[in-house]
């Protein structure tokens, strides 16, 4: 099985190890060479400027460099790791969605350090506590996002060769090649990213995930974030404070 989780850290601009922090079900999956985010991010900017970019082409190019989101979070990826990140966001939500509905005070965290990445410990937001353990839920996180880079539209023969080929570029090994390919081939599974969640904690993970991937400023990534969220079962109130916890996370950076 090939490291997802330095895979994931890729994916969200880092180089860093992760550390964590029914409706609901799992998936396993190739070990990811650390190539150096800064390679890739400047491999993606020449790759789009040089191909104009259709929608869902952009945002596949987008994802394996990290969105926007993922890179303006790499610093604290960097330090913590992907899996770390997206629980302490989800963690976070959580919280602030308990305390609005029992009209309490919300948790406050340090504006440069809006993330509580050591809370999730030993929670149910612990992806060290999801079965399969931390490897297979990363594995789960990027098939998450990849789905939701998805969701902006078609991508023909001629743009996923021209992926492709950047995935030859970007210092991962055959079996974490063969993970993105195969994702990025085959078509949107909405069933199967929502079968990956095995409880309440690991769907707002996913959602999460899902989000920091995509900058969902086209109708058919909201379209997508709307629909994940009410397959997985996610209040509103939770679906907001995910939103909030993002966005506060991409301006501490």
């Amino acid at each position: 099985m090939f490291d997802a989780k330095s895979l994931l850290d890729q994916f969200l601009g880092s180089q860093g190890g992760g550390q964590p922090g029914n409706q609901y079900g799992g998936r396993g999956g190739a070990t990811a060479q650390r190539g150096g985010s800064g390679d890739l991010l400047s491999q993606g900017k020449d790759f789009l400027s040089s191909q104009g970019g259709g929608l869902a082409l952009g945002g596949l190019a987008g994802l394996m460099l990290g969105s926007k989101s993922g890179r303006k979070m790499g610093k604290k990826a960097v330090t913590y790791g992907g899996l770390a990140l997206v629980a302490g966001l989800a963690y976070k939500a959580y919280q602030g969605h308990k305390a609005n509905q029992q009209n309490a005070p919300r948790p406050q965290y340090p504006q440069d350090e809006p993330i509580p990445l050591e809370a999730p410990r030993g929670t149910a937001f612990d992806p060290a506590q999801q079965p399969g353990g931390e490897n297979q839920f990363a594995v789960a996180l990027l098939t998450a996002m990849i789905s939701a880079a998805k969701a902006d539209g078609h991508i023909d023969r001629e743009e996923q060769d021209r992926i492709f080929a950047k995935i030859d570029e970007a210092g991962l090994d055959s079996e974490a090649k063969a993970f993105l390919m195969d994702e990025l081939r085959s078509p949107l599974d909405l069933d199967k990213v929502v079968a990956s969640a095995s409880c309440p904690e690991s769907a707002a993970e996913i959602y999460a995930a899902s989000r920091i991937a995509i900058d969902p400023d086209h109708p058919a990534e909201q379209a997508y974030l709307q629909m994940l969220a009410a397959r997985l079962g996610l209040e509103a109130g939770l679906v907001d404070e995910i939103e909030l916890a993002v966005r506060e996370a991409e301006m501490a950076n």
